[in-house]
């Protein structure tokens, strides 16, 4: 596995060719009355061409706004990806925003979500960051991989994911 910055001009639906965003979720994570349970919620997520044209955009906009988008290539294949926003937010500007961290489902379980996990954490901290943020989907077996890279929900809310996301879970990692 070859991980390599990405540049603006590299980002197209080709780059995507062989790159599988599907998850079958059974359950999520919820809060209810500020207690965090499991709810069914059974649902396929998986990328349709409207989707993958918004993620090409915010991913150059990453890029030539000064942040980072990475890839995971498996024999010039892209197979999983992270970026980071290059924007220090939160009352103490200490957070930068994990936007994006994806691993095609052919490639799960082979340790890549997790290289590129601590690649974004290094990053992050090269940028004056002291925590990652990431919006995370609630899915359990998401929630089940951010818990072990060390995340914990979020002590201070980026009002923007939640109101765009209102069922992601806001976590952030120390660095």
């Amino acid at each position: 596995m070859q991980y390599i910055e990405i540049q603006a001009t590299e980002i197209n639906r080709e780059l995507f060719e062989h790159f599988q965003r599907h998850q079958i979720v059974n359950q999520c994570w919820r809060k209810v009355d500020e207690q965090w349970c499991i709810k069914d919620a059974p649902f396929t997520d998986d990328w349709n061409e409207e989707e993958y044209s918004e993620l090409i955009a915010c991913l150059k906009n990453t890029i030539t706004s000064g942040g980072i988008v990475l890839g995971a290539f498996s024999n010039g294949m892209l197979k999983g990806f992270f970026s980071v926003e290059p924007a220090l937010f939160g009352k103490n500007k200490e957070y930068l925003d994990l936007s994006a961290i994806h691993v095609s489902e052919d490639m799960r379980g082979k340790g890549i979500g997790k290289k590129l996990f601590e690649l974004a954490k290094i990053w992050a901290k090269e940028h004056g960051a002291k925590k990652l943020y990431i919006s995370a989907h609630s899915a359990l077996e998401s929630q089940a991989f951010y818990r072990a890279m060390g995340c914990c929900e979020a002590q201070e809310y980026n009002l923007f994911h939640v109101e765009k996301e209102p069922y992601d879970c806001q976590l952030e990692c120390t660095l």
